[in-house]
């Protein structure tokens, strides 16, 4: 912990000020003052056994020795022995509690590190009642205890947290950290770190795993040119699986000791890695990216360089510009950040839930993980500790969460792995979950040729217009992949210059999301000729009724700004009905339907000259009419290029 190294630089200080006291020792015994006076000289030489063994030596001849005692509590630190620097501390502040104020604020800290939370508490609120220390000093020790009575109460209030190893097709003797998944939840990337004759130094590469039937399979390393001779870490993909972000540190293009470089993957081949560049890359440490779904919004850690290491670590988020340019990063509220450091940014599928680690918030020592929900404003809630035992009193390095909302993946040198750092998975606890998605996935493609296309998705929440996610398929394959959130109702738009719109509504307002499934579909777009033609797929009527609905507006929109970006379109609007009715029923409500829409288009601009409508009643089916799903689809309204 880095808490901890910060309490061995005090102690030093502290126990070199007081040895160097013109007081007399507390011990008038010969031959414990000699080995004391051995003992502090093997000390200041770094001799730290050798020092122990005289403390011992010392207190085996005077048991009430202070300053032996305080000698043997620094010595234990030097060699991690924090158990037996508790305790001799202790002996310390018995034997005289006006010795030092500042060693029950060491005690304290010592007992928060080691899972000692009530003694802690009682130690630290000791120091606190002196009043001594700056403003910034108080604040810490404030926070401290805040951390103990936090852990205390979380210690008796453990939540469900069964990790297990994710396996030999991921795991090795080596170490294996920082994983991220694609939104299917079906690819692994982590980094890897090699560490024999060709790297003795260590490099980290990035490795992948697939899951098939269930499980992972054996990981492989992503090779030239993504990886080199230098270390790559901190990976984060897009949910598609087709970009990667990740950390470069002390690179010859680097703008920082740390930055964000980006590869993009086309078909089995990774591209090198580029620096991301200003304004998300400055001469400070930018590091621990995450991008959301959409991959329109990045979010990563920058800290300040200092002669000390990295300080002052904030989590900021950028956003991606239609132009494809990353705007200046804004540094997260104080509703997340803290005087303390924040790290391991996740954001999960839903677009609405924060995971992130904090030694900033109470918890239970050092960085714990912490998630955080955004209100209906778009502001970010209070931050809640995701509890004892996920979180413990060692520094915990962040999870992510599979898109099912369900798993949570992270790494751990817990006993019984593959050796050093192995990835975990469990099952996250109901109120610990984001919100739970599905996604759809395919193929964009030309309904003519049947080459690949490159279109922009948008996906719109029918119920208020905005827009939850905005993509794009991939140029060489025309592949896509976009989550859909839950217990919503979507309008999703495909559309690409020279091109027919496509559209498509998904009506998942009231599903169980443990019988929810993908939406795996095909989109072939129309190119503008001559007769093409669509389903406008979001417009909506009420039952027997020619009035649009509010949520029809959506479409409307579209067609509306499909026809300003091609002047010279025609098109003609057609109304369908299912069978139920008679037949001039169901003619008249169609045709007032079509007419509907060509009102709206009059309305907003479109002039009349180029649209026509007409009623087909039930005449033109697309489906058969003795089921409801087959009636739905024969429930629809149409536009047609009549000329271009």
């Amino acid at each position: 912990m880095k808490l901890l190294l910060s309490l061995i630089l005090f102690s030093l200080t502290f126990c070199f000020s007081a040895f160097g006291q013109d007081e007399p020792l507390t011990s008038t015994n010969k031959k414990a003052i000699k080995h004391f006076n051995e003992g502090k000289l093997a000390y200041q030489n770094h001799q730290d056994q050798e020092a122990i063994k005289a403390a011992l030596l010392a207190l085996k001849e005077d048991s009430l020795f202070m300053e032996a005692h305080f000698l043997l509590a620094q010595a234990y630190l030097q060699v991690d022995k924090f158990e037996g620097a508790i305790t001799e501390f202790k002996k310390v502040i018995a034997i005289n509690q006006n010795f030092s104020h500042l060693a029950y604020s060491v005690v304290g800290k010592l007992d928060l590190q080691q899972g000692h939370y009530d003694d802690g508490l009682i130690y630290l609120q000791q120091y606190a009642n002196f009043g001594i220390g700056d403003a910034t000093a108080k604040a810490e020790t404030q926070l401290l205890i805040a951390d103990c009575k936090f852990a205390s109460n979380a210690l008796k209030h453990p939540v469900p947290f069964i990790p297990q190893n994710m396996g030999s097709g991921v795991n090795t003797h080596y170490n294996e950290y920082f994983p991220t998944i694609t939104a299917d939840g079906s690819t692994l990337l982590f980094t890897r770190e090699l560490r024999d004759s060709i790297y003795p130094e260590g490099n980290e590469d990035f490795f992948m795993s697939f899951k098939i039937n269930g499980k992972w399979d054996e990981a492989f390393n992503l090779g030239r040119p993504l990886n080199t001779l230098q270390n790559e870490g901190a990976p984060t993909l897009s949910a598609n699986g087709r970009l990667l972000i990740f950390a470069g540190c002390d690179r010859p293009d680097g703008f920082g000791s740390c930055d964000l470089y980006y590869s993009i993957r086309h078909g089995n081949q990774w591209s090198e890695a580029r620096n991301l560049g200003p304004p998300v890359n400055t001469r400070n440490w930018e590091s621990q990216p995450c991008l959301s779904t959409d991959s329109r919004t990045l979010y990563f850690v920058r800290g300040k360089e200092t002669g000390a290491g990295v300080k002052k670590q904030d989590i900021y988020m950028t956003q991606l510009s239609d132009t494809g340019t990353w705007s200046v990063p804004v540094r997260l509220s104080d509703s997340i950040n803290t005087p303390g450091r924040e790290e391991c940014p996740y954001i999960a599928a839903d677009n609405q839930t924060l995971y992130f680690c904090s030694d900033g918030w109470p918890g239970m020592g050092g960085t714990d993980i912490f998630m955080s929900r955004r209100k209906p404003d778009g502001s970010w809630g209070t931050p809640k500790n995701l509890g004892y035992p996920i979180n413990s009193s060692e520094d915990e390095t962040g999870i992510i969460v599979d898109p099912n909302g369900k798993l949570a993946y992270y790494s751990s040198a817990r006993a019984g792995g593959h050796g050093g750092l192995d990835l975990y998975q469990f099952e996250l606890y109901d109120s610990a979950r984001p919100a739970a998605v599905t996604y759809m996935k395919g193929k964009v493609f030309d309904a003519k040729t049947q080459k690949p296309l490159a279109a922009n998705f948008s996906l719109i929440d029918l119920s208020n217009g905005s827009t939850i996610m905005q993509s794009t398929s991939m140029m060489v394959d025309g592949t896509f992949l976009v989550c859909i959130p839950l217990h919503k109702n979507y309008a999703l738009n495909v559309s690409k210059k020279g091109y027919l719109f496509y559209s498509e509504n998904f009506s998942i307002k009231d599903s169980n999301a443990d019988r929810i499934h993908p939406y795996l579909i095909n989109i072939p777009l129309q190119p503008i000729d001559t007769g093409a033609h669509i389903v406008l797929k979001n417009i909506f009527f009420p039952t027997n009724k020619f009035d649009l609905k509010p949520e029809s507006q959506i479409e409307l929109d579209k067609l509306v700004a499909f026809m300003q970006l091609n002047p010279t379109v025609k098109i003609e609007l057609s109304g369908h009905t299912d069978n139920v009715g008679s037949p001039q029923s169901n003619l008249l409500l169609s045709k007032n339907r079509a007419k509907s829409v060509y009102d709206y288009l009059v309305a907003h601009t479109i002039t009349a000259d180029r649209l026509t409508y007409k009623g087909y009643g039930q005449t033109r089916p697309i489906a058969k009419n003795d089921t409801e799903e087959g009636r739905a689809q024969n429930r629809r309204t149409e536009m047609k290029i009549v000329a271009k």
